[in-house]
């Protein structure tokens, strides 16, 4: 017998992915905490540093970001309190990542 019932996007979002992101290197794990314009954003990290990063312009079209929402940070070269947005993690990846330990840190993540 086939199942033939179909998933609502919800349950398609929650799944856990083949794949997930992990940080490697520089790269950090942040929660953004306001949006301040112009791809521009204070985001907390792991750690709880305050940072102040963007959204380069290759990805500015494709990313939607909001508050609250988990994000893959990689810090500038010469100024180590500003970084570029790389990835923005769905609800089924943050799973994943409370499961390997990497969002321990932070008090109040939202529940997806």
């Amino acid at each position: 017998m086939v199942d033939t019932k179909k998933k609502k996007l919800s349950d398609l979002q929650n799944e856990a992915p083949a794949k997930v992101r992990f940080p490697v290197k520089d790269e950090f794990v942040g929660i953004v905490e306001k949006r301040l314009g112009g791809s521009r954003m204070h985001v907390r990290s792991s750690d709880g540093r305050e940072i102040l990063a963007r959204v380069p312009g290759r990805v500015k079209k494709f990313l939607w970001i909001r508050e609250g929402d988990i994000v893959l940070l990689q810090p500038w070269e010469l100024d180590k309190e500003r970084a570029d947005l790389v990835y923005k993690y769905k609800p089924g990846e943050i799973k994943a990542l409370e499961q390997k330990g990497l969002l321990g840190n932070f008090e109040n993540v939202e529940e997806f």
